[in-house]
């Protein structure tokens, strides 16, 4: 009999993991020659995340768990799940109920009948979905588009199921500043997408502040593009030009005149736009600086506290 893994990467969840129990259950128990676990990871839930899950594994056979001793962040739940992963399929699914578990038969069907090697989700609206976080979010993915050296869907979720072989590419991708969507194109592979509606969170809080974005963001383009260093040295050498056509003007002016016609006010200005345009290519250095020194520490990117993994 095949089998296949559900990762549910949690991290405060503890208010929607009994109703995503009961509804994603039946959807796994209705699938006929499978045989079917989840691998819930508790990130450093603060909450009684932890117990719930435990509560699931003492009744169930099918659950299994693996609890991080803190917070990690979303990128390395994922990454521990698909390390402890060892099914012929595996998927992703967030405990939120914000993905379809409707779609799991669709999207098994695709990778074990129709030839594809992964099949993923991609939401077709964000209805429901804060306005701000929103055009943030759109307006992330047409920057990265055209910066980076893949192409990502802008509906693109990490809900998916892939075969074993792409499993194993991923985590050959072992950087520690994980962009997994980006991971996700850069392995490539057949995938046949599926798309649904936005479904709002069936309780809880989201845990995705405007910060957390951000940097996820940053990640993004920064792990797979060079184009901000690009960047810096071309607007570093737009403004050595223009400081030199403005000087040579200068020069000019003053022969001609006899006089000088920049003011102080004109010259701190242009100071104050030449010294921050430095700190700028500056700070865009010393992200990818930040960057190697970390992946050279060569730290893990989660630790586990406890798991029945293997039990």
């Amino acid at each position: 009999m095949k089998r296949i893994e559900m990762i549910v990467p949690c991290f405060n969840e503890g208010d929607v993991l009994e109703l995503f129990y009961k509804e994603v259950t039946p959807v796994m128990q209705s699938l006929e020659g499978f045989d079917y676990s989840f691998i819930f990871v508790n990130d450093g839930s603060r909450d009684n995340t932890l117990e719930i899950i435990k509560s699931f594994a003492e009744k169930d056979s099918h659950v299994k768990y693996v609890s991080f001793s803190r917070n990690f962040g979303k990128e390395s739940a994922m990454l521990a799940g698909l390390k402890n992963s060892s099914a012929d399929f595996v998927g992703i699914l967030d405990a939120d109920l914000q993905h379809s578990p409707s779609l799991i038969p669709q999207m098994l069907k695709a990778v074990t009948e129709e030839g594809f090697d992964i099949a993923a989700a991609k939401r077709s609206d964000r209805k429901g979905e804060n306005g701000l976080k929103s055009f943030l979010s759109s307006a992330f993915y047409k920057v990265a588009n055209k910066m980076t050296e893949v192409e990502i869907d802008p509906g693109a979720q990490d809900f998916r199921i892939m075969k074993r072989k792409v499993v194993l590419s991923i985590l050959s991708m072992a950087e520690h500043n994980r962009f997994t969507k980006g991971i996700f194109s850069f392995v490539g592979f057949n995938t046949k997408w599926f798309s649904h509606e936005n479904r709002e969170r069936a309780a809880g809080e989201t845990k995705w502040s405007i910060i957390k974005l951000f940097k996820y963001a940053l990640d993004g383009i920064l792990g797979f593009s060079n184009a901000p260093l690009k960047l810096s040295f071309w607007s570093g050498a737009l403004s050595f030009v223009f400081g030199v056509i403005y000087g040579l003007i200068f020069i000019i002016c003053s022969l001609v005149k006899h006089e000088s016609f920049i003011s102080v006010n004109l010259i701190i200005a242009l100071i104050c736009a030449v010294g921050g345009l430095i700190l700028i290519c500056l700070g865009i250095i010393g992200e990818y600086l930040a960057r190697i020194y970390t992946e050279v520490k060569n730290r893990p990117i989660y630790i586990i506290d406890e798991t029945n993994i293997g039990e």
